[in-house]
């Protein structure tokens, strides 16, 4: 597949947006798919830092004309939407582009319906909710309490929307590092202090001094900066002076994370890094766009949000004291976000845009010994609906009629050249019931989703006719029940049982 993103890269929003859409980028290119970059502002060394990662990259022509529209952010696009559209089309012609993802706070509707002519569907990310959108799918990382009636009117009808931290955009190293993370539930030994790679206002020398007031010296503290701050040099020499740990563009952001035991930052998409480790934060608001997502974020629990005025240094030395004396806070907190984020955005919002890392292919008799096996585990026994063991001969009965059998359907799932999991439609005119299960070895990989989507995308390539497909799930098959709702499917009917023990 052939994936195209318009990005804002300029100085206004820092890397944010740009190191989101690349953690999508690297996860679809993975999975074997072709990313193409555009933007019109972006430094030479992230558009290094873009071929570094395999992927094209396209920069517009700087143009000031026709700066009249009426969008709170337009100036940070450098020229009209409809000059841009056209520069884009260009840019992006002579392919034909499954997915064009926009994520610019300057884009609307009338953008991306221009766009339409070059590409097959559109996503934007977006977490303002200021604007009209023609978009396919809508991807909003942040919490907000009214998340599912934010965008209503501002998206078609059709348009699927991913939203919460669940979707968070995280790089691999924090689904790796989430492994072996945990609650915080001990003492304050190490304080992690970060603010973006910009941090114009210099936030973090002003923390610094309110930890300095603290008169802790027990506490180990680690600083983050990104290599343009405009007071590095002075940030360098006020951590050797205090005995902090100074990283200047540090490649190592999940480690310190998990080595810290509290957290002082910024909102925006470090938020979410830092919940998936369970790392709690005294979070401070530091653009007009964090304020919303910061407040209804610390009324789920999931950071410690305080309202701070000019006296930041004073509130930090006062607020990190509360904190630093309220374990069972800091461990709500932790937990809290640990629930909220998984790491596993990333790989779900692949999903949704049709991509996946599994291929499907018919099953042969020559896999018999296999499903025996797999159909035959204690794991898959437990959540079908026949749960005694089968025979040998049944089973090679059955895989004869099922192979023989124009509407059944029998499917194994390939990734890496491994099996992944199995899938069996039993067709009934438009309409198909899905059976699916991953193999014994595979169960805990989190590859169900995957699984599905493949089937799904096998079906509708191969029998166009089908319109519905349903699913049998027994009472108690969480996983299978959260799998098929996260899938789009919706519940029709509730069956209940109760088994009657009669008397003798």
């Amino acid at each position: 597949m052939h994936f195209a993103i318009r990005v804002d890269a300029s100085d206004q929003i820092g890397t944010g947006h740009l190191m989101r859409c690349l953690t999508l980028a690297d996860a679809l290119r993975v999975r074997g798919a072709e990313v193409h970059f555009v933007s019109r502002h972006m430094p030479l060394h992230l558009q290094q830092m873009l071929r570094d990662h395999g992927h094209q990259f396209t920069l517009l022509a700087e143009s000031h004309e026709g700066l009249t529209d009426e969008l709170a952010h337009a100036r940070w696009l450098g020229t009209s939407q409809a000059i841009d559209a056209q520069a884009t089309r260009v840019a992006l012609a002579g392919r034909e582009w499954d997915w064009l993802i926009a994520d610019h706070y300057a884009l609307d509707a009338r953008w991306e319906s221009e766009l339409r002519l070059s590409c097959s569907k559109i996503m934007v990310i977006d977490d303002l909710a200021d604007r009209i959108h023609d978009c396919d799918v809508l991807l909003d990382q942040n919490m907000y309490s009214d998340m599912h009636s934010r965008y209503v009117g501002k998206v078609p009808p059709h348009c699927r929307q991913l939203t919460g931290p669940r979707y968070a955009l995280l790089r691999p190293d924090f689904e790796l590092t989430r492994q072996r993370s945990m609650p915080r539930d001990g003492d304050v030994r190490r304080i992690l202090v970060f603010f973006g790679g910009v941090d114009a206002e210099n936030y973090t020398g002003r923390v610094i001094t309110g930890l300095v007031a603290l008169q802790n010296t027990v506490l180990q503290v680690d600083v983050v900066i990104g290599a343009v701050h405009p007071q590095r040099e002075q940030l360098l020499r006020d951590c050797a002076a205090y005995g902090y740990v100074c990283h200047v563009q540090t490649d190592r952001m999940a480690e310190l994370m998990a080595d810290a035991d509290l957290s002082i930052g910024a909102g925006g998409g470090a938020t979410w890094e830092r919940c998936c480790l369970g790392l709690p934060t005294l979070v401070l608001s530091t653009a007009d766009n964090q304020k919303r997502q910061l407040v209804d974020a610390a009324k789920a629990g999931l950071v410690y949000a305080p309202d701070v005025d000019d006296d930041i240094e004073i509130a930090i030395a006062k607020h990190m004291i509360a904190l630093i004396e309220n374990p069972s806070l800091r461990t709500l907190i932790s937990v809290n976000g640990m629930h909220a984020v998984d790491a596993r955005g990333a790989s779900r919002i692949v999903r949704a845009l049709g991509n996946s890392s599994i291929e499907m292919r018919a099953v042969t008799i020559n896999d018999s010994r296999d499903l025996f096996n797999w159909r035959n585990d204690p794991a898959i026994r437990t959540v079908s609906r026949n749960t005694e063991l089968i025979a040998w001969d049944g089973h090679q009965h059955w895989l004869d009629a099922v192979l023989a059998d124009p509407n059944r359907i029998l499917l194994i799932g390939m990734t890496q050249n491994m099996p992944a999991g199995v899938v069996r439609y039993d067709l009934d005119g438009e309409n198909a019931e899905i059976s699916i299960y991953l193999v014994p070895d595979k169960l805990s990989s989190g590859l169900g989703a995957e699984l599905l989507l493949a089937a799904e995308t096998w079906l509708m390539k191969k029998l166009p006719k089908t319109r519905s497909i349903h699913a049998h799930v027994l009472g108690g098959n969480e996983r299978s029940m959260r799998l098929f709702a996260s899938a789009g499917y919706t519940t029709e009917l509730t069956r209940f049982t109760k088994r009657l023990k009669q008397d003798e």
